[in-house]
């Protein structure tokens, strides 16, 4: 039976509309390839506290974490991921790279220049149509 991981992501927006995203590190899965923040669940976890958990931890900030958007299953060889996309918006703190990740605030149509995983590429698609 292959590994299901499931995953909280923020849909992050500045007041010019742009999307906050990061790179994942080297050493992960997907090294090098850009995301939207977020991470794990852990056991007993809803999406939306792993967000709120996971986004602290990686952007020092404290976030809401908004309504569902979207999720996404997506079969990779060694892995199943399930993502669960989120509209978030910070509550309190500055937004900074906690763990020593690139972080970039993106316009929605720039999005696709970006080298995502194949799981997010749909939904940019959808956030283009979404504006």
């Amino acid at each position: 039976m292959p590994l299901v991981i499931e995953v909280a992501a923020a849909l992050i927006r500045d007041t010019a509309g742009r999307y906050l995203i990061t790179q994942r590190r080297r050493g992960s899965h997907l090294a090098g390839l850009w995301e939207f923040p977020g991470g794990k669940l852990e056991a007993g976890e809803s999406p939306a506290i792993a967000l709120r958990r996971e986004l602290t931890e990686e952007l020092g900030a404290t976030f809401h974490v908004g309504k569902l958007v979207e999720t996404v299953r997506w079969e990779y060889p060694d892995r199943t991921v399930v993502l669960h996309f989120h509209d978030c918006r910070v509550e309190s703190g500055a937004i900074e790279p906690r763990e020593g990740q690139a972080m970039a605030w993106v316009e929605t149509e720039r999005l696709a220049a970006y080298d995502f995983p194949p799981a997010d590429r749909a939904l940019i698609e959808r956030l283009a149509a979404r504006r």
